[in-house]
């Protein structure tokens, strides 16, 4: 594993960013963890968390893009912050872009879009958090069809959770790829979080221990990809 997957993942438990307990997420399913990107607040976490992204788009996509997408809310700072990690490590000018939940009917900057405007032949990368049904892709990749004819070169995501999307089947990313014809990617996996964590002390305590290596196992014998 790449030394900046490790870092990231000690990054996220750290910041209180991922959580292991017991949490109910949105799809109704009882998890024993749980990523809640909002809890990234202060300036040295989105740094961090910019150059972060910052890396595995070079890893996983290279640099030949013009414009990083996010998706509202969440997706609003993140793709700040990666344009300017982006100029940071690789002097890297890429505009940012990102919708909005409600139209804008008023002034210079009225529309669904805000941000860089969109060309014809745009390159885009899309930054979000975590993809679990990928329902946030399926109501952002019309906007960004309709404003102007681009190419998607790839999702980036911070987390894959590496359980079934919405056909039971493959995992929600591999849906996504399937479905629109770009990669999706992440800057680590739940299996890379478990690998890097299971009997590992972070700020003095360990936080996968046997008890909790259990549950994670259970919950992907019941939601993880057959």
């Amino acid at each position: 594993m790449e030394q900046y997957k490790r870092d990231f993942i000690e990054f996220m438990v750290k910041s209180d960013v991922l959580k292991f307990g017991d949490f109910t997420l949105k799809s109704g399913r009882k998890s024993p963890f749980f990523m809640n990107a909002g809890a990234y607040v202060t300036g040295e976490q989105l740094h961090k968390l910019g150059l972060a992204y910052a890396q595995a788009i070079n890893s996983a996509f290279g640099l030949d893009f013009d414009v990083v997408f996010g998706p509202a809310y969440k997706g609003i700072p993140l793709s700040v912050i990666t344009c300017m990690a982006l100029n940071e490590l690789y002097g890297k000018e890429a505009r940012y872009c990102a919708d909005r939940k409600e139209v804008k009917d008023h002034g210079a900057d009225k529309g669904q879009l805000l941000g860089a405007e969109l060309h014809d032949g745009d390159r885009v990368v899309i930054v979000e958090d975590v993809t679990t049904s990928g329902k946030s892709i399926d109501e952002t990749y019309p906007k960004l069809k309709a404003a102007a004819d681009v190419e998607v070169v790839g999702l980036m995501v911070s987390l894959n959770r590496l359980e079934v999307g919405k056909g039971g089947v493959k995992t929600a990313q591999a849906e996504i790829q399937e479905k629109y014809g770009f990669p999706v990617s992440s800057i680590v996996d739940m299996a890379e979080v478990t690998e890097a964590l299971y009997n590992q002390e972070v700020d003095g305590r360990i936080v996968i221990d046997d008890a909790l290596k259990a549950a994670i196992d259970a919950y992907y014998e019941q939601y993880g990809v057959k």
